[in-house]
């Protein structure tokens, strides 16, 4: 039986699990953020767990308000 960092690295590793092979996708794996294929280029999501989307969308309202700010309140 594989641990659980084995397990994760066979999920991480297999090309099923990769949309398009950008996107990670695995029901099986209840990671939200998942290390990329080579973990020399960063990290990614899981877009199989459901609470990717609450963070995606966090992040994205953030840094729209960010730029918000910057754009209309310039002295």
């Amino acid at each position: 039986m594989a641990t659980n960092y084995q397990q994760e690295e066979l999920w991480r590793k297999d090309a099923k699990n990769w949309k398009l092979g950008l996107f990670y996708y695995n029901k099986e794996d209840q990671r939200i953020i998942v290390e990329k294929r080579n973990p020399a280029f960063g990290i990614t999501f899981n877009f199989a767990h459901g609470k990717t989307y609450f963070y995606l969308i966090g992040m994205f309202l953030f840094f729209g308000f960010v730029v918000y700010m910057i754009t209309n309140f310039k002295k």
